[in-house]
C-alpha cells in the first residue's frame, strides 16, 4: 500500500467541500467532495452523534449511495468511457454502518466524491432545507476523509435562484459564527467558508433564510470589544429591541464573573417554530429553536414573562456552554471519537453547574429580578421532588448512562431514574451554598468554574479535559478535600436526599409547601393520566402507588370508575377513598376489570420512594433585627457581582 506523508498532502490541496441545495423541495442536498487520497482505497465516515447531544442518532441513514471517481489529468484508459473520456464513476463499499470505503482509488490520486442527503428534521442536532430554510450542522452533512481529519478545508453552499425567488433577497442572511464570502449570479448565490480542520468545521452550523438580526458589542476585563450577533428566522413578531437589551446585559455579566471569553465573536442563531424547543452549544456559536410565545411580545412588561424568561434561561444556558463544555469538557470529550460513545459519570457537572447557573445569571444581570429567580428555582426543585427515580440512581450514573437512558424516556423513566440536568443543578446549588458557608462567604460555585477556565487559558490549547480527582482537586482549594469527598459521596454518587431546606434556610430563604398543590391533585392513585373520548389515557405509573398495586399500567385506557363513564372529575371524587373501587379499562383491546384502593398503607413503601413534598414555593426571608445575620448571607448568595468584587 501506498502512502503519502501528512507534509506532503498539505502541499498538495485542501479537502472541498460543496453543497448544493437545488433540490430544497424535496429536502435534499447533493454533496460533492474533493480531496487527495494518501492512502490505497481511503475511507469516509460520518459521525454518529454531535457534541453537546448525548445519543448515537445514526446520522448515516440520511445519506443515499456514495459514488466517487478518480479525477487526475492521467488516467488509465480503463477508468475512462470511451464516449465521453470522462471519470469512470464506481459505487462505494460499505464497511460498517457510518463508513464507505473507496477500493479503486489509489494513494497520491485527485478524488471526487458524490452523495445526497435527506433533511428534513427540525432539531437542533441535524440538518432541515426547504423552500423556507436551509440549516445545517456538518456532522450530518459532511463526511470526513479517515486520517485527513486534521487538514484545512474549505467548503461552497451552493443556494439556486429558485430559493430566492418569493422572498426579499436583502433579507435572506447566512447566519455562522464562520466567516463567509458571498458571491451572486443569475443561476445562484455562493456561500464560502473555510475550516482549519474537520474538527472545527463541525462546531460551525449555519442557516440561510430570511432573517432578522441585530448587533450588540460586550467588553471584557480589558476593555476589549467582542461583537456578538443575534439573527432569528421563522414566523414572528417578537420585540427586537428589548431582546438586544436583554441579551446585552445577560452576556455583559458574564464576562464581568469570567473576565474574558474563549472567542473574538459570538452568534446566536434562533428559529422561532410552533411548539419545538432547544438549543446546542458551539464554540462561538448557538443554535436554538423555541415556540414564538417565548420571544418577547411588543409590550413586554419590565418583569419578563414566565414564557421569555424560558427563552432568556435558553439563551444563557448555551452562552455559558462557550466556557463550560467548549472550554472546560469532560476529559473523554477532549479528542472524542464521534463514531462511538464517550461515557462519563460528569455530565452532571457541566449540564447540572450550567442548568443551576443559566438562571441564576438572569437574576444576577438584573432582568429578572429575585422572587422571579426563587420561582425558576422552586419549579426545578418540585420537579426533582416529583421524580421518584432520584432514590434509584445517582446523578453520576445518570450522567454515564445519558446514552441509553436520558433521551430515551419511556414510562418507567421517571421511576427508575433522575436527570442530570435536573438533580446536577440541585446538587450545584447545595455546593455553591455549602462552599459559601463552609468558608464565611470567600468562596461559590462560581470560583471553582473560574479556577477550571484559567487553567485552560494556560493550556496550549486552550482547552483543557477534566476528571472526577480533578474536581476534588480544584474543590480542595476552597474547603478542605474531606468535606467535598463526604459531599459527593452522599450527594454525587450516593441516593441521598439533597439538604435543600437547611441550606436554603441556612441563606435566608423559606421553604413554603403548597398545600393545595398536592400529588393526590396532580398524580392521582399515583398515575399520570390524559382525558380522552374514549377515556383517562394512563402515561405513567407511581412505583408503590394505589394503581400500581392495583395493577394499572401505562398505555391503559380506563373507561369506567365505580361503573360510571371515567373522566378527570370521576377520578377526583374517589382519590381519597377508603373502600376498593371497581376500575375497568382497556389495555390494548382486551377489557379488564381492577380493584383500586384508593388510600393505601404506605408503612412498607421505602421512604425515599415517595413524592412529597409534591410543590414548594421559595421566598426572601423577612429582613428584621433579629435575622440580620441571614440577610447578609443570602445578599451574598444571590449578590454574584458583589462577591466577585
Amino acid at each position: 500500500m501506498t502512502v503519502i506523508s501528512h507534509a506532503a498532502y498539505h502541499q498538495l490541496s485542501n479537502i472541498h467541500y460543496q453543497f448544493d441545495f437545488e433540490r430544497f423541495l424535496e429536502h435534499l442536498v447533493d454533496v460533492s467532495l474533493t480531496f487527495i487520497a494518501n492512502t490505497d482505497a481511503p475511507s469516509l465516515w460520518l459521525p454518529a452523534w454531535i457534541p453537546g447531544s448525548y445519543l448515537l442518532r445514526e446520522f448515516a441513514r440520511n445519506i443515499t449511495a456514495v459514488h466517487y471517481e478518480v479525477v487526475d489529468e492521467a488516467l488509465p484508459d480503463s477508468q475512462i468511457t470511451h464516449n465521453n473520456r470522462k471519470p469512470k464513476r464506481y459505487r462505494t463499499q460499505k464497511t460498517d454502518k457510518h463508513t464507505w470505503q473507496l477500493p479503486e482509488a489509489k494513494a497520491g490520486q485527485t478524488i471526487s466524491v458524490y452523495y445526497e442527503v435527506y433533511c428534513y428534521d427540525l432539531s437542533v442536532r441535524t440538518a432541515y432545507v426547504d423552500q423556507q430554510r436551509l440549516y445545517g450542522n456538518f456532522t450530518s452533512l459532511a463526511l470526513a476523509v479517515d486520517g485527513q481529519e486534521q487538514s484545512p478545508v474549505q467548503v461552497s453552499l451552493i443556494v439556486p435562484k429558485a430559493f430566492f425567488s418569493d422572498k426579499d433577497k436583502e433579507h435572506v442572511l447566512l447566519a455562522c459564527g464562520l466567516k463567509a464570502t458571498h458571491l451572486q449570479s443569475n443561476k445562484q448565490d455562493l456561500y464560502s467558508v473555510q475550516a482549519d480542520s474537520y474538527h472545527e468545521l463541525i462546531d460551525y452550523p449555519f442557516e440561510i433564510a430570511l432573517q432578522e438580526k441585530f448587533d450588540f458589542i460586550i467588553q471584557d476585563n480589558q476593555h476589549q470589544t467582542l461583537g456578538h450577533q443575534f439573527f432569528l428566522a421563522g414566523k414572528h413578531n417578537a420585540n427586537m429591541g428589548r431582546l438586544q437589551q436583554d441579551l446585552t446585559q445577560i452576556c455583559q455579566t458574564y464576562l464581568n464573573w469570567l473576565g474574558d471569553a474563549p472567542f473574538d465573536d459570538y452568534t446566536f442563531m434562533t428559529y422561532a417554530s410552533g411548539q419545538d424547543y432547544g438549543g446546542l452549544e458551539h464554540i462561538n456559536s448557538t443554535s436554538l429553536i423555541t415556540p414564538r410565545r417565548d420571544l418577547p411580545h411588543t409590550n413586554e412588561s419590565a418583569v419578563p414573562s414566565s414564557d421569555y424568561q424560558r427563552f432568556l434561561g435558553l439563551c444563557s444556558h448555551e452562552y455559558f456552554h462557550a466556557w463550560w463544555v467548549k472550554t472546560v469538557r469532560p476529559d473523554v470529550m477532549l479528542d472524542v471519537d464521534l463514531r462511538r460513545e464517550a461515557f462519563t459519570p460528569l455530565l452532571w457537572v457541566f449540564e447540572g453547574f450550567t442548568s443551576y447557573i443559566d438562571d441564576f445569571m438572569l437574576q444576577a444581570s438584573g432582568v429578572i429580578d429575585k422572587a422571579s429567580y426563587l420561582k425558576l428555582l422552586s419549579e426545578q426543585i418540585n420537579r426533582y421532588y416529583q421524580t421518584p427515580g432520584r432514590a434509584q440512581q445517582s446523578v453520576a450514573e445518570s450522567s454515564f448512562d445519558a446514552w441509553i437512558k436520558l433521551y430515551r424516556n419511556d414510562e418507567n423513566t421517571g421511576n427508575a431514574g433522575i436527570s442530570y440536568y435536573n438533580k446536577g443543578a440541585l446538587v450545584a446549588l447545595c455546593l455553591d451554598l455549602m462552599l459559601l458557608e463552609r468558608s464565611a462567604g470567600r468562596y461559590r460555585l462560581f470560583d471553582v468554574v473560574k479556577a477550571f477556565y484559567e487553567q485552560a487559558k494556560q493550556n496550549d490549547k486552550k482547552r483543557i479535559g477534566i476528571s472526577s480527582a480533578d474536581m476534588g482537586a480544584v474543590i480542595g482549594q476552597f474547603i478542605p478535600v474531606a468535606e467535598w469527598q463526604a459531599f459527593e459521596s452522599r450527594y454525587v454518587n450516593g441516593v441521598e436526599e439533597l439538604p435543600l431546606e437547611k441550606l436554603l434556610a441556612a441563606h435566608g430563604i423559606e421553604f413554603h409547601i403548597n398545600s393545595k398543590e398536592t400529588s393526590d391533585k396532580h398524580v392521582p392513585w399515583g398515575m399520570r393520566c390524559t382525558e380522552t373520548p374514549a377515556g383517562l389515557k394512563v402515561s405513567r405509573v407511581t412505583r408503590g402507588s394505589a394503581a400500581a398495586k392495583a395493577g394499572i399500567s401505562a398505555h391503559d385506557v380506563i373507561i369506567a370508575i365505580d361503573a360510571i363513564k371515567a373522566d378527570n372529575k370521576q377520578l377526583a371524587a374517589f382519590t381519597q377513598a377508603s373502600d376498593e373501587v371497581e376500575c375497568h379499562l382497556f389495555r390494548r383491546d382486551e377489557l379488564m376489570m381492577v380493584k383500586v384502593l384508593p388510600k393505601i398503607d404506605t408503612d412498607d413503601t421505602h421512604d425515599s420512594e415517595k413524592v412529597y413534598p409534591h410543590s414548594i414555593s421559595l421566598r426572601l426571608a423577612k429582613k428584621d433585627e433579629d435575622k440580620a445575620n441571614n440577610v447578609k448571607t443570602e445578599s451574598a448568595w444571590l449578590d454574584l457581582m458583589r462577591h466577585a468584587q
